[in-house]
């Protein structure tokens, strides 16, 4: 076998090797560096929680921007996979109700179910909540039962000393779960209620899992549509605080009793309150990752 090697290699020689040209060494540097925020963008990201004004490198965003995005977004998910604890409407004083929804996958895949009330829920409101007010508070997980833990009953009670100071009475707590916006409708037409409210869970945003939004309707009933209500988003210690969002929601539900209308019919100049035109107070935007 040696002399057969030796003699098949004699024949078909491997070829010289090339010479290639020398490799010069690479720049010290590929990319410019990260530019310095214009001072325009730097001004703005100060009175907002979004990102603004963060440069790139080359074609692409620094590490640590791609680091913070990914880790907002975790807090998106984790909100979204939340689920309002058993007993929790109970211990924080509402009547706890839920939609027909019978798992939070089920919430996620089907809106229809949280639109309307399971019959033991239809049942408990009839025996346990008051009729006639004028207006219904409902606090709901929606898609962040996180923001519904955190804010909810503080909101609820906000929401409820504003209209009773504008002389507008409230009816029972109810605390709903696995529950969308248009659940309100029934609940607000079991009771009997001049206005549902109902304050629920928000879709989350980069780094924001803790919202809450706002929706108003006059005359509940069920088959209301979206042109009907009017809402307020974004009510986190970050965004619109409780107080004053309580304040609106407030003035909302005066002025939809008094024009007996709600959602694009509504006169919004006749609320009674003056919206600020003023930038917003400097915000922090909290790091989830180090620099």
């Amino acid at each position: 076998m040696a002399g057969l090697r030796t003699a098949l290699g004699a024949r078909d020689p491997l070829p010289a090797p090339i010479r290639l040209a020398p490799i010069p060494a690479p720049p010290a540097r590929v990319y410019s560096p990260r530019p310095e925020p214009s001072s325009f963008a730097a001004e703005a990201a100060r009175h907002t929680t979004a990102l603004v004004g963060i440069g790139q490198v080359g074609t692409r965003y620094a590490t640590d921007v791609v680091l913070q995005f990914q880790a907002e977004l975790a807090v998106a998910h984790e909100a979204v996979d939340a689920v309002l604890p058993d007993g929790w409407a109970e211990a924080n004083g509402f009547v706890g109700v839920r939609s027909r929804v019978t798992s939070h996958r089920e919430f996620l895949l089907r809106p229809d179910l949280g639109r309307r009330l399971d019959d033991a829920s239809v049942e408990t409101i009839r025996a346990k909540c008051t009729r006639g007010v004028d207006v219904q508070l409902i606090v709901a997980d929606g898609l962040s039962a996180l923001a519904c833990i955190g804010t909810g009953k503080a909101l609820h009670d906000a929401v409820a000393g504003a209209c009773r100071t504008r002389g507008l009475t409230v009816g029972t707590p109810i605390a709903a779960r696995f529950a969308r916006v248009w659940l309100e409708d029934e609940i607000g037409e079991l009771t009997g209620a001049k206005v549902a409210m109902i304050l629920l869970g928000e879709r989350p945003g980069l780094g924001t899992g803790d919202g809450l939004s706002a929706y108003v309707v006059y005359a509940p009933k069920i088959g209301n549509t979206d042109g009907e209500r009017n809402m307020i988003s974004n009510i986190h210690q970050r965004g619109i605080v409780p107080d004053d969002a309580a304040q609106r929601l407030a003035a909302f539900a005066s002025a939809m009793i008094e024009q007996r209308t709600s959602g694009v019919r509504l006169d919004l100049a006749r609320m009674g309150i003056v919206a600020e035109r003023g930038y917003r107070a400097p915000q922090v935007r909290r790091r989830l990752v180090g620099a």
